[in-house]
């Protein structure tokens, strides 16, 4: 996929269609599925990365196939308004909703109040990719790498801040996660989105941020931020030469990364739920989307709705203990 093919994505109006036609025609009743138009619910705004990642599938789709989809952008609340939506609606295979884990391992545990249960409220459809976070300082830091980071934070506690796009976020999650298992005191400081936190970074205003891949990427490449670490087990195929946590500390279990996939309600009908599947995966093994999805800082990966759904309900099971050990509330 070409620069001029991806930005004409990101271009797409809050509410689009796509036409997709089905790799296999699935009896349901006495009609083949789709039959009528596909909604799909994007619980967050236009250009952010879970939108981006709806509309790379939906277009590739769309090349493919003859179905219908109407992306829906539902934002608010850290997702939670678009998953709470898709959770009540009808199991029909004609609602889906595009999650990550923000708002389906994390946000149950930080949020009072919220109805859902991912693992019992919502069918695992297709994991579509995940993504590592990167940590980064200043070009004029004296942090070379994550070692140096902990040092300096045992020799003088409290010292240390790193910034993140906002309290509850993955993100932020991920930096206390980080202070725990190094056993060090580093100060979290919220802002308002990415943007105004790696301003903050670039002058120095933070020690440093953990961000997402996407946010960050331009400025590491234009030499304005350095990249310490990711934050999976393995590198990014976006930025090969930045180590892993588990490479340059001694926190060799160190793995935190954010995943996007395709989710129905609870009980949806199994044929269909394997005709999306099978649909995705087959769009996720072509060259032009791996690229498109590595553009994004993120790595696809394709899975069965079985493999996806333990997927999601161990990272909904591990993250309540990390938010139960972080403190973190949101009201």
């Amino acid at each position: 996929m070409n620069r001029k093919t991806l930005l004409s994505l990101l271009a797409l109006s809050a509410l689009s269609t796509f036409t997709l036609a089905p790799t296999a025609a699935l009896a349901q009743g006495t009609a083949a599925y789709p039959n009528k138009p596909i909604r799909l619910i994007v619980p967050f705004p236009p250009g952010g990365g879970t939108d981006i990642m709806s509309r790379i599938v939906g277009q590739r789709l769309s090349e493919a196939n003859k179905w219908t989809v109407v992306v829906d952008n539902r934002p608010g609340a850290g997702g939670t308004i678009g998953i709470t939506e898709a959770v009540r609606m009808p199991a029909t295979g004609y609602e889906m909703v595009m999650g990550q884990k923000d708002n389906l391992a994390v946000a149950p545990w930080l949020y009072k109040g919220l109805s859902y249960d991912p693992s019992k409220d919502l069918t695992a459809v297709a994991l579509v990719a995940e993504s590592p976070l990167v940590i980064v300082t200043a070009a004029n830091s004296p942090f070379k790498n994550m070692a140096d980071v902990i040092a300096a934070a045992k020799a003088a506690p409290d010292t240390i801040t790193y910034g993140s796009p906002g309290n509850g976020t993955t993100i932020h999650l991920a930096g206390e996660m980080f202070k725990m298992d190094a056993g060090i005191k580093i100060t979290h400081v919220p802002y308002k989105g990415s943007n105004p936190a790696v301003i903050d970074t670039m002058s120095g205003t933070v020690s440093m941020m953990v961000s997402s891949i996407p946010s960050a990427i331009s400025q590491i490449k234009a030499g304005k931020l350095r990249a310490l670490a990711v934050t999976s087990a393995k590198r990014s195929v976006s930025l090969p030469d930045v180590p892993t946590i588990a490479e340059s500390t001694p926190l060799k279990d160190f793995d935190v990364s954010s995943w996007y996939g395709v989710f129905m309600p609870a009980n949806a009908p199994k044929d269909v739920v394997a005709t999306v599947n099978a649909a995705i995966n087959k769009q996720l093994a072509l060259p032009e989307v791996r690229e498109a999805i590595h553009a994004q800082g993120a790595e696809p990966r394709p899975l069965t709705p079985e493999a996806f759904g333990a997927l999601v309900k161990a990272d909904y099971v591990k993250w309540k203990g990390i938010v139960a050990a972080s403190g973190v509330k949101v009201e």
